[in-house]
């Protein structure tokens, strides 16, 4: 009696440790940069451990992967990457790594702003981008919060990658790798082109539920059995997102139309100018591995003194120093830092997708009241 006793504890143990076991894995996501890892964080929560190629702070514009990347991408269950030709690195660092598993384009289905559109809402000062209004508004996509997937799209339901903030098992892979051996350094990877579609879709929170949905569907794909904490935690923070596309709404409308003129190093704010009826104006493009021509400036100085733009704005990835040498030459202010491309650490005020979008606003209206 007393034998069998003792093997059926040693059985329950045994058993125990193996759940256990299985409760501690996690799936592997690498993110290209850190705004993705938290939304695939927030998606994914206690389920995932995600790393993010470009980390806090860093520039994908300008990003150079290394052999570790590839190693990294390599060990992944899951990839999600933006798309609409942001991560101009990717497809040859996919391929460096024979990376065959899922992948999540997080940008499939939004409503997409063309850099060449014309409008009120969205300028910017730059030889290949003279005139780049952004008034994309159009009916068909303004209740599109369900599915806006088109069939185009669906063979690309896998193809994500993802990016993730230190709360959750966090591994990022900083821009600031030395190692140039790697295929991946390219000059063409350190200055890419855009081509005609603004990739920083991320700046409107409509299209940001979309890349919530497609990051949801990827991790389904990967880990069928956790099909339903994914698509509720998805659903929990959708509305999450639509709670704080109200309150951000109502703070921007506390400043006359006529005074929303924003002054960035980087043309990165169009999809947000579009949504909030912001005007933006940068001397680069879409791109901080572009250069402004001298013309660019001094057209750009020229309408700051003729619009009475009382506020520029420093962002957190580019060179400032042209904004700064703006805010001399016209006497406006440098009205705070912004959040572009990438989140700050935790213990900064755009530590996620969240409280960079909050931070943003009330910087924005802080300095233009």
């Amino acid at each position: 009696m007393l034998k069998n006793n003792l093997k059926a504890s040693i059985i329950l143990l045994g058993l125990g440790a193996s759940s256990a076991v299985m409760a501690e894995q996690k799936i592997a996501v690498i993110s290209s940069f850190s705004i993705l890892g938290d939304l695939v964080s927030e998606v994914g929560k206690e389920h995932v451990k995600v790393t993010n190629l470009v980390g806090i702070d860093g520039d994908s514009h300008v990003f150079s992967p290394t052999p570790q990347d590839a190693k990294a991408i390599a060990k992944a269950q899951l990839v999600v990457i933006n798309g609409l030709q942001f991560e101009g690195w990717m497809p040859r660092l996919i391929e460096a790594a024979n990376y065959r598993g899922v992948q999540v384009v997080a940008a499939n289905g939004i409503d997409e702003l063309s850099n060449k559109e014309g409008g009120s809402g969205h300028e910017q000062h730059h030889d290949e981008h003279e005139s780049h209004g952004h008034e994309q508004h159009n009916d068909k996509h303004e209740d599109h919060d369900h599915e806006q997937h088109n069939d185009k799209h669906e063979d690309h339901d896998h193809e994500q990658h993802n990016d993730k903030h230190e709360d959750h098992d966090h591994e990022q892979h900083n821009d600031k790798h030395e190692d140039h051996d790697h295929e991946q350094h390219n000059d063409e990877h350190a200055h890419h082109d855009h081509g005609d579609i603004d990739p920083h879709a991320w700046h409107s929170i409509k299209n940001v539920k979309v890349y919530v949905r497609n990051i949801a569907k990827g991790l389904i794909q990967v880990d069928p059995e956790n099909r339903l904490d994914y698509q509720q935690n998805a659903t929990d923070y959708i509305q999450e997102l639509d709670q704080l596309a109200l309150k951000l709404g109502a703070q921007l409308a506390t400043i006359p139309e006529a005074q929303r003129k924003v002054i960035t190093p980087h043309d990165a704010f169009g999809y947000f100018a579009r949504d909030f009826n912001v005007t933006f104006l940068s001397p680069q493009g879409t791109s901080t591995g572009s250069e402004a021509s001298a013309a660019d400036v001094a057209k750009l100085i020229k309408q700051i003194r003729h619009d009475n733009v009382n506020a520029v704005f420093l962002e957190n990835i580019a060179d400032n120093r042209l904004i700064e040498q703006i805010s001399r030459e016209t006497d406006a202010k440098v009205g705070g830092k912004l959040y572009s491309d990438a989140l700050s650490s935790a213990d900064q005020p755009a530590g996620t997708y969240l409280k960079m979008m909050q931070h943003n606003v009330d910087t924005i209206v802080s300095a233009l009241k």
